[in-house]
């Protein structure tokens, strides 16, 4: 199985969360909050910095909760689609949703779990062929009643049953989209025992141990774990960047990738920066509005950018871009943006998304109208100097 730059992402949200008593009566699981946000927006932030080209919600009680917030909604330049089922049709019967949809392989996570894992890694690791699912494996210490798929051993990369494993089933995949055809539409099916456990026994199904930060909500003593505990993993300060002039040169309303000219240090100042930061892309693109490029312009360049930066093993966690300008767009885009700078609404939408340390924080522009946005933030604002790699040490070296 060869990894592949096509993918999409698929998040199952669709369970009642009876374990859960009275909180789930009004909410569904994925949307109860932790840390002042929804269990599934930590979710989104967490993998979508994966240059998925779709992000699938696959919801089910009080799936309409799910769609008010998410659907046709996007986040990382990349579209959210939720799709409601009509009658409960398990984890496996809620796939069957996506047979006219979806033409990626896909990476498949539950909506009640978060598993601090790279999912690089799962996308890249080395399989047969034959070979139609990769998954994670994790030790079982908090979840003995547990009954879906426990017990599971590795043998050179095969996942088998054993009896005498500690290792259980971490709830994601990465699943070839030829599954699908195994699946009955609008028949009740669970993913893990009659989908899951068959290609197990067949040989099918690959994958490896990770022993990274793991939590499932779905019982109260897990769900309060989370809340205690989750922001070890999500909250972090973030470096606010500026795109033309400070990643690439300002050439004037680039977005052509072969206009595209990448400055000095970029590379190694973001590697160095996302072990500890997020890293945010925050640009005025006034040339939408005023009609020099489209949308669909900007977005095929981003995916050339976001392509190269994934071959550098740098992923960007979001990117924030207006499009309007107070005088010179057409149409629509004719309005005095919130989010234009030097005003901060696209500050305060990644604010809203992210647990982001602010204190740590800091933004890196080039313009009055960057310094603007980060004052109006309280963020700490750093003109950008000729090695962006040097500069980052620099500020770091005195913030400590």
């Amino acid at each position: 199985m060869k990894s592949n730059s096509n993918l999409d992402l698929v998040i199952l949200c669709g369970g009642r969360g009876s374990r859960l008593g009275g909180l789930t009566k009004k909410i569904p699981k994925p949307m109860i909050k932790i840390l002042g946000k929804p269990f599934l927006q930590h979710l989104i932030n967490f993998y979508k910095k994966n240059n998925f080209q779709n992000i699938y919600l696959l919801a089910g009680y009080k799936g309409y909760q799910i769609k008010k917030k998410f659907h046709n909604s996007q986040q990382n330049l990349t579209p959210i689609k939720c799709i409601i089922e009509k009658k409960a049709l398990g984890t496996g019967g809620a796939l069957s949703l996506l047979k006219d949809k979806i033409k990626n392989n896909f990476i498949l996570v539950n909506g009640d779990s978060f598993f601090n894992t790279n999912i690089q890694r799962l996308i890249n690791f080395k399989v047969s062929n034959k070979c139609i699912i990769k998954m994670i494996l994790l030790e079982n210490k908090n979840y003995k009643t547990n009954k879906t798929l426990k017990g599971l051993s590795i043998r050179k990369k095969d996942i088998f049953f054993s009896r005498n494993s500690s290792l259980m089933n971490s709830g994601i995949y990465f699943v070839k989209k030829e599954i699908l055809k195994k699946i009955k539409k609008n028949k009740q099916t669970s993913f893990e025992n009659d989908i899951l456990e068959d290609l197990i026994k067949k040989g099918l199904v690959s994958g490896y141990k990770d022993n990274n930060f793991f939590i499932d909500i779905g019982i109260k003593k897990q769900l309060n774990y989370a809340k205690n505990n989750l922001d070890r993993i999500v909250k972090k300060p973030a470096i606010f960047l500026d795109r033309d002039g400070v990643i690439n040169k300002d050439n004037g309303y680039v977005y052509k990738y072969s206009k595209f000219v990448w400055l000095s240090g970029t590379f190694k100042a973001l590697r160095h920066l996302q072990k500890n930061f997020y890293l945010f892309v925050v640009t005025n693109q006034s040339g939408i509005g005023r009609g020099y490029y489209s949308f669909k312009d900007f977005l095929k360049l981003h995916k050339q950018i976001n392509s190269k930066l994934q071959k550098e093993k740098i992923f960007i966690n979001d990117i924030e871009f207006c499009p309007h300008h107070p005088t010179n767009a057409k149409g629509k885009y004719k309005i005095n943006c919130k989010c234009r700078k030097p005003n901060n609404g696209m500050i305060k939408n990644l604010i809203k998304k992210f647990n982001i340390d602010l204190e740590k924080s800091f933004f890196i522009g080039d313009k009055i109208s960057d310094m603007l946005s980060s004052k109006r933030s309280n963020i700490r604002f750093f003109y950008r100097e000729k090695n962006l790699h040097r500069q980052i040490l620099k500020i770091e070296r005195d913030f400590n």
